[in-house]
């Protein structure tokens, strides 16, 4: 071998992994905006119905509402780019506001008087960031307790647990409200629904890609010639008057609702939110690795999880929440195949922009929210699917997996298929307010459920023997402690290491 030769193998680059390719900046900004137009309505949920619950002005709605959007943008941009060995799981995902902080948020408020009680929540929020970065490193080695089984439950039930919402975003809120479900607005959404398939059928590269974007954009050109009934008068279903009235730069300094305050009941009820937060954030990281064939380490989870931790405490002192990762973007990555995560951190720039400019905020937030709603269905759904691919690594021969699929679902459906007229859970609503807390959500439910019938079932008491895949824990390449996550074939009955 020549010594050219010789010098030539040596110095040369390894392959960029998918996920740290940098794509031309025309393609990242579309892909980018992409990512906002399918998390943008969730996004600004929170506030909105935070904000309405506590009868709080609009002038300081919207206040909330840039907040948010500036803090999911910061976190945005930490799990995507990531913070040393700190903060960031390094992977296309996207970060908003999560929805499991209402119930506690207006619970604790009008404890103490409505908008007056603002500091004690701001005061629990700190307390549960502090919290959150503490747990990170110990909930992440829980990890390899996660196989196809337990992660395939899981993911299937954020995916089926968020139809409902799509539902909501499409037809409305209220299922008495006279208006509720308007012809106009379901058949806008299916024609964005018929639109991405028919786009990503005959579409090819980058165009494919963007699929759900273009379709979100001529559904949004559609809407314009559609009407709705409002008092007996028809109203165009776009509505950019918010605009108008919108800054161009707004930004409420910290604490604007006054120092923080504590108390021990609201801090608790604000741990139990964290560790539901990183429940859904685990199984969506899980979710992501499998999507990009990126191999997902402890190190990951724990500096994935600790972003989480991190935006609570940004929360507790900008004036805005916790928050987690999106499902709905990781349906997006499994749909348009785009696994770079350079794409999600424009997204978080964007973010950023909006909370600043709420102008530009505004006019995103008038794209009526059935048309997004068609879109999101499709992302809801595609996170399920995601769920039974994984599950197809289970062995279902000769053992109880079957069973522990089945009742875990079961048991996670029930508070999402038992709401009130505004789509709330009510199914645990005679429980403790803690109670609801965690099993209100069906992920928290999914989670504890597989994960203990999977022990209980395959691997305490001498489980049946038979093998099956199952992700384990082993150190990274390149790396002198993270462990990784590999899948491999082993004993299903085998003893827990």
């Amino acid at each position: 071998m020549s010594t050219s030769e010789s010098g030539t193998r040596d110095t040369a680059k390894p392959p960029v992994h998918p996920v740290d390719e940098v794509l031309p900046a025309p393609r990242l900004t579309v892909l980018g905006l992409q990512h906002l137009f399918i998390m943008y309505a969730g996004a600004i949920a929170v506030p909105f119905v935070v904000g309405g619950a506590l009868k709080l002005s609009a002038a300081t709605i919207a206040l909330l509402v840039n907040a948010d959007l500036l803090v999911a943008g910061i976190a945005t941009l930490i799990q995507a780019v990531g913070v040393g060995k700190l903060f960031g799981v390094r992977l296309p995902v996207v970060a908003g506001a999560t929805f499991t902080v209402i119930p506690p948020m207006i619970t604790i408020a009008a404890k103490f008087g409505g908008e007056k009680g603002l500091p004690y929540v701001y005061g629990a929020m700190l307390c549960s960031g502090v919290f959150g970065l503490l747990i990170a490193k110990p909930f992440a080695k829980v990890i390899r307790f996660f196989p196809p089984l337990v992660a395939g439950i899981v993911i299937t039930v954020i995916g089926l647990s968020l139809i409902g919402p799509a539902a909501a975003m499409i037809a409305g809120h209220d299922t008495e409200d006279p208006h509720y479900g308007q012809v106009s607005h379901i058949m806008v959404a299916f024609a964005v629904v018929f639109g991405i398939l028919v786009l990503a059928r005959t579409l090819r590269g980058f165009l494919g890609q963007i699929a759900p974007l273009l379709a979100i954009v001529a559904g949004s050109l559609l809407a314009l010639f559609t009407h709705s009934w409002s008092g007996g008068t028809r109203t165009h279903s776009w509505d950019l008057s918010g605009v108008g009235h919108a800054d161009w730069l707004g930004l409420a300094a910290p604490f604007h609702f006054g120092a923080p305050r504590f108390d021990a009941a609201a801090v608790i009820s604000m741990c139990i939110v964290m560790l539901v937060t990183y429940t859904e954030s685990t199984a969506d990281m899980i979710a992501v690795a499998e999507m990009t064939g990126k191999e997902l380490t402890g190190g990951d989870i724990t500096r994935g999880l600790a972003a989480d931790g991190l935006s609570a405490l940004l929360g507790g002192s900008m004036n805005s929440f916790p928050d987690t990762l999106f499902a709905e973007n990781v349906g997006l990555v499994q749909m348009t195949g785009v696994r770079s995560r350079w794409v999600t951190a424009v997204t978080g720039g964007m973010l950023v922009v909006m909370g600043v400019v709420p102008k530009v905020g505004a006019f995103v937030a008038a794209v009526p929210e059935f048309v997004v709603g068609g879109a999101a269905l499709v992302m809801f759904a595609t996170v399920t699917a995601v769920g039974i691919q994984t599950l197809k690594k289970t062995e279902f021969h000769g053992n109880h997996n079957l069973l522990i699929v089945a009742t875990s679902l079961g048991l996670s459906l029930l508070p999402a298929y038992a709401s009130d007229r505004f789509g709330n859970s009510i199914f645990f609503e005679k429980f403790p307010d803690w109670a609801q807390i965690v099993f209100g959500s069906p992920i928290t439910i999914a989670v504890v459920s597989a994960f203990t019938l999977n022990l209980v079932f395959n691997h305490l008491g001498g489980g049946v023997a038979v093998p099956s895949h199952t992700l384990t824990v082993r150190p990274a390449a390149g790396s002198d402690a993270a462990p990784a996550l590999a899948l491999q074939r082993s004993p299903a009955a085998s003893p827990l290491p």
